[in-house]
This record gives structure tokens, sequence and C-alpha cells, in this order.
């Protein structure tokens, strides 16, 4: 035992002296989180509408059409020329034109992604106002109701939580495959293991200390999003727990597979670097995986940080989940740690000693 408490506190002092390991672990999710947030819209301010009518034709029916929609903020203008340089200078996101016989909607074209969303918008004001000039009532009312536990998620509430899932890959990759293949070309995997000291101890030194920092980063990413953003989130603390401890022992045992088929610290950290990107992307973290073509939604649901996310995502209240699933997630991460971590104390700590 006291083994073990030696090599728990050495452990921790190497991941303290290692820039590159802070850096991933509590670094890099917070600059994730304030790039999109403060570029991409993490403070849920409404699209604004830049509004000329030229004869003011119907611009009650029109104020009362955005009015009841509530999507939109809306800025008038006294002529065409004055509303198109406001969209060309970003002073409106899109703009509305009614002269008693055209609805006329103008775009910046050059804002591709946004216009997606805007033109959504746009739909269903042509829509309530058509009806509203006709002075026909709409048959139906549609009312919205969330499943998740949280109300009203965002897309960048979608998204926080599938960075602190990236942060619990990236951490289980890098620690894994960098740093053991790293003691490994050191020799100090070999000098380890003609000591008293059973390999078990070591991997298990080197799992607490990442189970902590990793809990702790997710922690400090979380209520960093909450406070700078106002974002809520409904966290059920015990399965968040449980559950982050799963996903950083399971991709623990994923960064198992590369620092066994590595044998350089820096081939290792190259293939966890890749494969980590490559998932990245394809896990719905910042794309949603439903946008995807059917051939990636095919890779999507095969790679295990898809899974992660939507794990992450339940924890925190964005998301509705069965327990079923989300306990088959669970012990799926747990399976895969059991499976793999005991080839590492096998072929990576035995190995280095032959």
């Amino acid at each position: 035992m006291r083994s073990f408490i030696v090599l728990l506190k050495s452990e921790f002092v190497v991941f303290l002296r290692d820039k590159t390991s802070l850096g991933l672990t509590f670094l890099l999710p917070l600059v994730f989180i304030l790039l999109f947030g403060f570029i991409m819209g993490g403070d849920g301010e409404r699209p604004r509408l830049g509004l000329f009518l030229p004869l003011d034709v119907d611009r009650e029916t029109i104020e009362a059409v955005l009015d009841e929609g509530g999507a939109v903020t809306s800025v008038s203008f006294d002529s065409r020329a004055a509303i198109e340089a406001a969209l060309a200078e970003g002073e409106v996101d899109f703009a509305l034109l009614w002269d008693g016989t055209y609805l006329l909607f103008l775009y910046d074209p050059l804002r591709l992604q946004a216009n997606h969303g805007l033109k959504q918008i746009a739909r269903g004001i042509w829509s309530r106002f058509n009806l509203a000039h006709q002075g026909v009532s709409p048959l139906l009312t549609v009312e919205r109701t969330a499943l998740g536990r949280a109300r009203a998620a965002d897309w960048f509430t979608l998204m926080v939580p599938g960075i602190i899932a990236f942060t619990i890959l990236s951490v289980g990759l890098f620690t894994v495959a960098g740093h053991i293949s790293a003691m490994k070309e050191r020799k100090i995997l070999t000098r380890m293991v003609v000591t008293p000291m059973r390999p078990l101890y070591f991997l298990g030194a080197i799992i607490t200390v990442q189970l902590a920092v990793v809990y702790i980063s997710t922690l400090i990413t979380l209520f960093i999003a909450i406070l700078i953003f106002d974002l809520h989130f409904q966290v059920d603390w015990l399965r968040y727990t449980i559950f982050v401890a799963a996903g950083t022992l399971g991709t623990m045992g994923l960064g198992t597979a590369i620092a066994v088929i590595a044998r350089k610290p820096a081939a290792a950290t190259n293939i966890a670097s890749a494969a980590a990107t490559l998932m990245m992307f394809l896990a719905g973290i910042y794309f949603p995986i439903e946008l995807m073509p059917a051939a990636l939604r095919a890779v999507s649901r095969a790679i295990p940080l898809t899974y992660i996310v939507e794990g992450m995502r339940y924890v925190t209240g964005v998301i509705y989940m069965s327990e079923m699933r989300f306990w088959a997630i669970t012990l799926a991460l747990v399976a895969l740690t059991i499976v793999l971590l005991p080839i590492l104390a096998r072929y990576v700590v035995t190995a280095d000693a032959k």
C-alpha cells in the first residue's frame, strides 16, 4: 500500500509538470467553450431583422406577425439602400421588404451557416403573414415541449456536454498512449518491473490521478459555461460522476490499444491525435449527426465518442434517454476497460522487461 501511495504522489507530480497534459485537460476545453460561446451564439441573442415598408402598407399586420413569432428583433429603415448597407455591414442579420405586392427577404451571401436558420425563420414569417393578410386564422396551433429535462436547450447548450465528452476522450487517449509509451522508451518500465512493486499498482496510480483531474476539469468547464453564458443544466450528479468515471476508464482502454501498437511516443501521440480529431467531427459535437450523409452517419454510430457525447448530454439534463440505454452505454465503457487495461498491464509493462 505504501508503494501505491508513493506512485500516486509521483504520478500527480508528473502530471503537474507536463504542460501538454495540463493544457489538454484544463485549457483546451475552456478555449472551445469561450470561442464557440462568444463567436457562435452562446448569448442566446435573437436574430436582427431589417424592415422596410416603402408604402407603409400593412405595417401593423407585419409588426403583429413579428411580435407573435418572437423569433427576431426588428429594426425599421427608410430606404432599400439603407437596409442593404446595414445588411452588408452586419448591423442586421437579414431583411424584409413589403411593397403591398411582393414579400422579399434579403440575406448576406457570405453567412452560409447562419442563412440556413434565417431562411427557416423567414418561411415562418411568410406563412403567418400570408394568413393574417387574408384575414384567416391558423387551423392548428403548435406548442413546443422539450423532451429533455432542461428547457430551451439550444445549439450551444448541446455543445457544452459534447466538449466535456471530447475532453474525456482526449485525456484518456493521450494519457495512456503518450505517457506510457514515453516511459517505455526511456526504460523506466524495465526498472519498475524488476522491483517488488506490482504492475497493477503502477496502472492504478495512473488511473486514480486521471480520474481525479478529468472530473475536476469537467466541473470547471461546466461551471464556466454556466457562469459566463447563463446556461441552465439539470445535472444528475450521481449519474454524472459514474459516467465521467466510466468514460475516462473506457477511453484509457482505447489508449491502451494505441500504446500496444505504437513503439515510439511520437507515433503513439500522432495516432491518438488523428483518432481524436476524426471522432471529434463525426460524433455530433459541432455538427448534428442528422445532417450528415448516410455513410458518415453509419461511421458516427460506430465510434465510441458518439455515445460518450450522448451520455454527457443525458446526465446534464439536455436530452432524453431511456435508463436502459444510459446504463448500456456506461457498462459498455466499463467492459472496454476490463478487456483492454489488463492487456496494457501484460503487453506494455511486462513486455518492456523482456
